[in-house]
């Protein structure tokens, strides 16, 4: 297509969540749209999003509730959600044969755990309603002039269009084609770009306790975050160990936390593995398992008082301060007070956040106030609409970021008249 000028009522740049369900939209009302994907196939970020099984919303039906989830963006956000919001989302795809189960959290997703039946909603009715898909075929660049863009320009040549959407996502997992490339084209059409940065992202850390336990996880613990010994934050839930620190949900939703904190001083996370137990009962409980099993060796006896996989660095993390082939009736009462308070307060150092490339959601973006959110469209520049990732939109992993891609592109598509 060398040379040659291909003209569509709407283009959408970036075929992922927010820019499929927009050119979905779009293309059921009767409008010619193209889709220009620069991976080879539609939808990646959508097809690794919880962990492959595709967190497709969170079932938090009262608004309110919901929107808080969202940060400071919350007063921005009630348009958009009434005109699509956790219920449509539901019936969105339950209609279309995705039948949803919800989980712990009200994290919710397709009842066949595969992201890939997710994508393929829109694979079947983006071919059914005819939107013209270009995979493989990045932009080289936006074309503009007077406050209008007047083209995208690709190696094949120019598309050009009444009204364009931008959804090309923000700069988490950049194997996925996020590499911000929206945010450079915004900034030279006028917009103002909050720097990207990593905020649901794992934590690195320097202890390597943690790390040879990589792949388990440690259930039901406390967590306590301190800048220079002095307390900060607490969370609770699961902590999964990796081979470079802590991740999973709980840690996740806490970064950005972490973040603020990390230039202030040594921060250090102090987990509680029995939140549940004050010291007291926690001695009483070791003290009784001890004199059950006064003859074997102390590391085999809490190897089975810890079970799984854990129990070989948190083992490793105990024998700094406690001689582990001790038989357990040497050990002193001074040395049972050792393993309780540290099995109350496993302390780690915090190395830092890891980078985009570990990231599950980045923030940043186009402030919400150069967009009107009961359109998606921009303030700044006439024919263009901004979805998804791009706009800077804090929040928490577990469904709200596909939910909140699901409705700027529903919104986007649904309300653009030409």
């Amino acid at each position: 297509m060398n040379n040659t000028h291909a003209s569509y009522n709407v283009v959408v740049v970036g075929g992922g969540a927010s820019g499929m369900m927009s050119a979905y939209c779009l293309a059921l009302r009767g409008y010619k749209v193209l889709i220009l994907e620069k991976n080879t196939r539609l939808g990646e970020k959508v097809r690794i999003s919880g962990g492959g099984r595709c967190n497709i919303t969170n079932a938090e039906y009262d608004t309110r509730t919901l929107l808080k989830r969202y940060g400071k963006a919350e007063p921005y956000l009630y348009s958009l959600f009434a005109q699509f919001g956790v219920k449509d989302t539901f019936t969105f795809f339950e209609s279309r044969g995705v039948t949803l189960v919800v989980e712990e959290h009200k994290r919710t997703f397709p009842k066949s755990y595969n992201a890939n039946d997710v994508v393929r909603v829109f694979e079947q009715g983006l071919k059914e309603t005819r939107v013209t898909v270009r995979n493989g075929e990045p932009v080289k660049e936006v074309l503009h002039e007077d406050g209008s863009i007047t083209g995208i320009r690709t190696e094949f040549g120019v598309y050009t269009a009444k009204h364009y959407i931008f959804a090309t996502g923000g700069v988490s997992h950049k194997e996925t084609g996020s590499t911000g490339d929206g945010f450079g084209w915004l900034a030279k059409l006028g917009h103002t770009v909050i720097p990207a940065t990593p905020s649901i992202v794992p934590l690195a850390v320097v202890d390597d306790w943690v790390k040879v336990i990589a792949g388990s996880t440690l259930q039901d613990v406390k967590v306590t975050f301190f800048v220079d010994d002095k307390k900060q934050f607490s969370c609770k839930g699961n902590v999964l160990c990796t081979h470079f620190g802590i991740s999973g949900p709980t840690i996740l939703n806490v970064a950005s936390k972490v973040g603020v904190i990390l230039p202030a001083g040594t921060v250090t996370a102090h987990i509680d593995l029995f939140p549940s137990l004050d010291h007291k009962e926690l001695g009483q409980k070791l003290l009784h398992l001890f004199d059950t099993h006064k003859n074997r060796d102390m590391k085999n006896v809490l190897r089975e008082f810890f079970g799984g996989e854990t129990s070989r660095g948190l083992l490793m993390a105990l024998s700094s301060s406690v001689d582990m082939s001790k038989k357990v009736h040497s050990v002193t009462k001074e040395e049972r007070s050792s393993i309780v308070a540290m099995c109350k307060s496993m302390r780690i150092t915090i190395e830092g956040l890891m980078g985009f490339d570990r990231a599950v959601v980045a923030d940043g973006g186009v402030p919400l106030d150069e967009v009107d959110m009961k359109t998606m469209r921009s303030l700044k520049v006439k024919n263009l609409s901004i979805t998804g990732d791009l706009l800077n939109i804090n929040r928490p992993s577990g469904g709200y970021s596909l939910q909140l891609c699901w409705g700027t592109g529903s919104v986007a598509g649904n309300t653009l008249v030409l």
